[in-house]
């Protein structure tokens, strides 16, 4: 039985979909910490435009912006890890579907942090 399942290629092709899927989520996770980054920039350029005081810099925006960023890489970078891991594990006969994936957990709770973060930030600095 092991041996059918590691010699049908549909195994490697799902293997390597779900390595894609992964890399589009650290590539997604690095644009939207280059938008987060710069939204301060853009604030601080409507303020100007509208003719009010420019707002000082927000640093808050700059390393929300930045720890997404490095999220995204460090999922690249594991999910590469992961898939050869996969490969080589499927390769030797075994199965390397034991448990739930930590990396998908733990994105998703780093995610919830920062959106939490970020609403705090947003109904904070709405009142200035």
């Amino acid at each position: 039985m092991p041996d059918e399942i590691t010699n049908d290629p549909r195994v490697y092709f799902a293997a390597e979909r779900t390595f894609l899927a992964w890399i589009r989520t650290g590539l997604a996770l690095m644009g939207f910490g280059f938008v987060v980054a710069r939204f301060g920039l853009f604030l601080r350029e409507l303020q100007l435009e509208q003719g009010g005081v420019p707002m000082k810099s927000h640093l808050f925006s700059l390393w929300f912006g930045t720890a997404l960023i490095a999220v995204g890489v460090v999922v690249n970078v594991i999910s590469t890890w992961k898939h050869v891991r996969m490969v080589h594990d499927l390769d030797s006969g075994g199965r390397s579907f034991k448990k739930p994936s930590s990396l998908a957990i733990t994105v998703s709770l780093i995610l919830a942090a920062v959106g939490l973060a970020m609403a705090i930030y947003l109904v904070a600095a709405w009142g200035r």
